[in-house]
């Protein structure tokens, strides 16, 4: 299968997964047990030689870009009323993508990563993962404040490299010291190095109408943001961050129809915005709400104190990883730029304890149709395998999990079904989070949709 996949997404640009588990540079045993999540989810195993088989069939015919979820494929193969061959059942359901194929291969879009922090290292990850051909979206560079150190570069290189939460760099990386470069798994990235968004030519290295991904928050308003297209070769700028002003807060696959080539300077929201909105907005269509609180229970972050000393915020002068502390957030708040319908309905706060990644937000809401937990639970768990935010929401049933479970999750929010609490209207959901690579996810599916590279996923529905 491992050799099926590369070509598919070398050849065609097709990225596979079984039940959004991808399997791009995926292990055998990464594999088997995404075959295996398939008995969480459906009550019954998924063989692998029933995904092999479309594989297979998948391999012989020039498919075009798009997203196969082979796993989903094969069960609603199983499923059918009618009696049909692999093969014609196949044609039939990726009848848009078959022969779609030209062999012409476009230039792609350039991406430049401002800051190299937490979220700009993780966005650099699933940016080389998805090198591909050079179609879809090319890092060519990082933007950085010279550190001060003597092998600055190396430095780079080595936080790339080895992560203490989201482990090692899965490829090779070099060090090109007279050009000043990175290179990953073959990937080429500048290393620039400046002291203001606007300061920088970007044509100089060969870079044309980038996007840039500003991952510093130092900059959150169109004009401080706006200094970024001053600079040649800088087209558009993403924010990893919540923006202020008439910026638009995009929560991906919740209000991305409203990004448009007109726009300039677009935010992501927050981590917390999306985990919380994409499961808010599944109860919304469903069952409305009335109003609710959102309680996050938040990994510690950079902005902390390791120890006491003097911070300008309210308790984050302690220690991070001694105590829990009570701060602000205003993520419940900023869910309704993405979902208007909750404007002033809900109310939020936020706890900061010691845990260095994976968050958890506690939804407690007042529904306007009464419910009970096994009908919410499968709405829930329905929405996370086939509704339009699949991609968004993860649902988990096991009773034994914990926070470090879900390091490295893709999805923006897990809801854990076990500690569903439901009474008439009155719902309690408990929502687990990468804060850190779920919302790096999230941030590359915008600059896709923002290049214009996003592709179609099969199966429907």
């Amino acid at each position: 299968m491992i050799p099926m996949v590369g070509r598919l997404y070398r050849e065609n640009h097709v990225v596979t997964s079984v039940y959004g588990r991808p399997l791009i540079n995926r292990s055998v045993i990464d594999i088997i047990k995404a075959h295996r999540f398939v008995r969480q989810m459906e009550g019954s195993e998924l063989a692998i030689r029933d995904t092999h088989a479309v594989l297979e069939q998948l391999s012989g015919l020039n498919l075009a870009e798009c997203r196969i979820d082979i796993g989903k494929l094969a069960m609603k193969f199983r499923r059918q009323d009618k009696i049909a061959e692999l093969d014609d059942f196949l044609k039939e359901e990726l009848k848009e993508v078959i022969g779609g194929r030209s062999g012409e291969r476009s230039e792609g879009q350039d991406v430049v990563l401002y800051g190299f922090g937490r979220i700009g290292r993780l966005m650099a990850r699933l940016l080389i993962e998805r090198s591909g051909g050079g179609e879809g979206l090319n890092l060519r560079a990082i933007v950085v404040r010279k550190g001060g150190a003597a092998n600055d570069l190396q430095k780079r290189a080595s936080l790339l490299r080895r992560d203490s939460v989201h482990g090692s760099f899965k490829g090779t990386l070099t060090i090109d010291e007279e050009n000043n470069c990175i290179v990953a798994n073959g990937v080429r990235i500048q290393v620039i190095y400046a002291s203001s968004p606007d300061s920088v030519d970007y044509t100089a290295y060969g870079i044309k109408n980038a996007i840039i991904v500003d991952n510093t928050g130092m900059w959150r308003d169109e004009e401080g943001l706006g200094l970024h297209l001053k600079s040649p070769g800088a087209s558009r700028v993403l924010l990893t961050a919540p923006g202020k002003g008439d910026i638009k807060n995009i929560v991906y696959g919740v209000n991305s129809d409203m990004v448009s080539t007109d726009d300039r300077i677009l935010s992501a929201a927050s981590c917390t915005t999306n985990a919380i909105t994409p499961v808010l907005k599944a109860l919304m269509d469903k069952y409305g709400i009335d109003n609710g609180h959102v309680e996050t229970v938040h990994a510690y972050t950079n902005d902390q104190n390791l120890i006491d000393n003097y911070h300008k915020g309210s308790r984050r002068g302690r220690s991070a990883a001694l105590n829990m502390v009570i701060t602000e957030t205003g993520a419940a708040k900023a869910v309704a730029k993405a979902l208007p319908e909750l404007k002033g309905k809900l109310t939020g706060n936020a706890i900061r304890v010691p845990t260095p990644n994976v968050s958890m937000a506690i939804l407690n809401l007042n529904l306007k149709t009464e419910t009970d937990v096994e009908s919410l639970n499968d709405y829930l768990r329905w929405s996370s395998l086939h509704s339009d935010l699949q991609k968004q929401i993860d649902y988990v049933n096991s009773a034994e999990v914990v926070s470090s479970d879900f390091v490295g999750s893709r999805y923006t929010g897990i809801v854990d079904g076990e500690a569903t609490i439901v009474d008439g209207k009155r719902a309690v959901l408990y929502v687990w989070y990468d804060n850190e690579f779920g919302y790096s996810c999230q941030v590359n599916r915008i600059i896709h949709e923002m290049a214009g590279v996003s592709s179609r996923v099969f199966p429907k529905g």
